[in-house]
């Protein structure tokens, strides 16, 4: 991560709680989001990749090279303590250090790591139990929707339901979009959930609706009259 000097960096832990890093006291960096951040993340990336590409290291690490912005992973049989002191001095020429708290070396067949979003490593079969090498949407990337359905559906937004509900179908399409690789379904199931409560609650405020709303609001009608985007797709009718 990139910081400014003179104003602090909101972050989120694992946990999702929120610290301020960086700030005054802070005098290397640009501020994350910052217009110049991406390009200047490419410029050096890109040195890091061609040194790499240049010296061979991908044959000496038996390793590959995953990279986008300012993120990357080296994927090694065997020799990952080598291509992270690698990595390590050659950031070091280029006057930048790796972020330790995001660095580690993990063994991808008995322990999971994130990285753009996704989990990979160990999973387990719903279906069968049995353990296999995939991967899923992280923790991180479920909380960071569920917030912004939160943030969406609050009693503030008094717009029309169309216009609501539009927006949010938006917002659902797009994670989907993104985190449809892999082994979701645990996911979307998760998120179907909240997104289901938030409506309810959302409709149960506008409509002063005295209980819990779950007769007025059930989960057919919020994927079926009201339209709200289901990401395990649509609802079975029940059968007779």
């Amino acid at each position: 991560m990139v910081e400014s000097a003179g104003r602090g960096v909101e972050e989120k832990d694992e946990k999702g709680n929120k610290r301020l890093t960086g700030g005054k006291g802070n005098d290397r960096g640009t501020p994350q989001g910052g217009v110049i951040s991406p390009l200047l993340a490419n410029l050096y990336m890109n040195r890091m990749l061609k040194g790499w590409k240049q010296t061979k290291r991908g044959e000496q690490f038996q390793a590959r090279i995953v990279s986008y912005a300012d993120d990357f992973v080296i994927l090694s049989r065997g020799k990952a303590a080598e291509a992270l002191s690698w990595a390590q001095a050659t950031l070091t020429r280029l006057g930048l250090t790796l972020n330790e708290r995001k660095t580690s070396i993990r063994n991808a067949g008995k322990e999971q790591f994130d990285f753009l979003g996704y989990t990979f490593g160990p999973h387990f079969s719903r279906r069968t139990g049995r353990e296999y090498i995939g991967c899923s949407p992280s923790k991180k990337s479920v909380n960071r929707i569920k917030e912004k359905v939160g943030e969406h559906l609050k009693p503030s937004n008094v717009g029309p339901w169309e216009e609501v509900r539009d927006r949010l179908n938006q917002k659902l399409r797009g994670w989907k979009a993104y985190f449809g690789f892999g082994s979701p379904t645990k996911a979307y199931e998760v998120l179907d959930e909240h997104v289901e409560e938030r409506v309810r609650h959302f409709l149960r405020r506008r409509h002063k609706v005295s209980t819990q709303g779950t007769r007025e609001f059930s989960r057919q009608r919020i994927h079926g009259e009201l339209g709200v985007f289901r990401l395990q797709g649509p609802l079975r009718e029940a059968r007779s």
